[in-house]
Formats: structure tokens, sequence, C-alpha cells
């Protein structure tokens, strides 16, 4: 398995219903909400990169997202 984290600026409003959405995708082993330049921790896995993108591109569609910054384990 792959593992990585996605640093995550929500729109304020949209925080909430942001993390009760993305916890049910694919590929979500775990997300938090944070404080900082960040407003989420979202903890993901796949099978190999191939899947992690999926998993990537699947989270970035969720409503309000204003950045990611994505980060893989290195292997």
């Amino acid at each position: 398995m792959t593992r990585g984290i996605m640093l995550v600026k929500v729109s304020s409003k949209l925080t909430a219903n942001f993390i009760k959405e993305v916890k049910n995708k694919e590929g979500v082993i775990d997300v938090y909400p944070v404080f900082g330049r960040f407003d989420a921790v979202v903890f993901i896995e796949g099978k190999n990169f191939s899947e992690m993108k999926n998993v990537v591109l699947n989270i970035i569609q969720t409503k309000g997202i204003r950045s990611t910054e994505t980060f893989t384990e290195a292997i």
C-alpha cells in the first residue's frame, strides 16, 4: 500500500461539510480539522501511485476546496 497526506484549504463555512463528505470517500483513512495555514488534513492510501492519483482526484472534486497540497510516502 502507498500512503499519503493531503493538506486542504476549505472555504470557512464549508469545513464541517467537507470533513463529513470526504470521510466516506474510497481511499480515505481519516480526516481531521486543523488550525494554521490549512483547514483539514486527509490521510489517504492506495494500492499504488495510480490509485493514489484517483483518490486525490476524487477528493478535489469536493465542494468548498480552495487549494490542496499532497504528500506521499517515499518508498
